[in-house]
């Protein structure tokens, strides 16, 4: 299935990270990459299963989805996808990661 969305930042603070990150670093390059494609298909990423979400997204931005974007060199980027108005999708980034810190939050 392929619908278009438009893509936010869940935070003002997530948002200032990422345009903080210099142009030409890969991470903003796969970033922006990620955001465009989203915008063109929110269903882009890897689904995770609902008993996967971890407490701390549901805690604090009372998620009901979740959706995994696997950037290069193993980073990931987290979005869930919501709708406006129940017409428009939204795809709100929740934050990106390192493996690393992918595994703790998943408790690998």
């Amino acid at each position: 299935m392929i619908k278009a969305s438009k893509v936010v930042f869940i935070s003002d603070d997530l948002e200032k990270s990422f345009n903080s990150l210099p142009e030409d670093d890969f991470l903003k390059k796969s970033i922006k990459q990620a955001i465009q494609n989203l915008r063109e298909n929110a269903f882009y990423g890897i689904h995770v299963p609902k008993r996967l979400i971890p407490k701390e997204y549901i805690r604090k931005w009372g998620i009901k989805n979740l959706w995994k974007y696997d950037l290069p060199k193993g980073w990931r980027l987290m979005y869930t996808i919501t709708a406006d108005n129940e017409v428009d999708l939204i795809s709100a980034l929740l934050e990106w990661c390192n493996h690393k810190g992918y595994e703790r939050r998943f408790k690998y």
